[in-house]
């Protein structure tokens, strides 16, 4: 194993253990929401994920401002879905629609992508689940629901 698919592999197992945005919080006042529930038939995994989001001045585009979680499932679901939920607050809608599109082509890539860390920070760590077909689906579940939440949220 590299040193790189050794932190790689640090980080995934440091999420799937403290689980950031573990939880369903209700949404602030005045804040917008969506929600999503998902499952993977194929193991078992469960998720529902929550994207609050906050419209700023004028036009300006929604932001996220948390993203929430609760669920069951392997420690590639759990992991992926922590990740997510530490990195999408401050977003707006547009970059973490595209940081899911990012995620979703390099899972989808086999191991033949390599990961732009510039735009998805932590989630890079999941490049080496690419080369798994059957684990694909669990590190999406959490990244699926939350795309869905999205556009539950108006």
């Amino acid at each position: 194993m590299s040193a790189l698919d050794g932190m790689y592999q640090e980080v995934i197992l440091d999420h799937a253990k403290r689980r950031s945005g573990e939880g369903l919080a209700a949404p602030a006042p005045g804040h917008g929401a969506g929600e999503s529930h998902q499952y993977n038939p194929t193991c078992g995994d469960e998720i529902t994920v929550r994207v609050e989001l906050a419209t700023g001045p004028g036009d300006a585009e929604p932001v996220v401002t948390r993203l929430s979680w609760e669920g069951e499932g392997c420690s590639i679901s759990m992991a992926a879905a922590s990740v997510l939920a530490e990195t999408a607050p401050g977003m707006t809608r547009a970059e973490l629609v595209e940081m899911i599109g990012a995620f979703r082509d390099l899972l989808r890539s086999r191991g033949t992508v390599v990961p732009d860390e510039e735009v998805l920070g932590d989630a890079a760590a999941f490049a080496g689940v690419s080369r798994f077909v059957a684990r694909v689906k669990c590190a999406m579940l959490g990244w699926v629901a939350a795309e869905e939440a999205l556009d539950r949220a108006g």
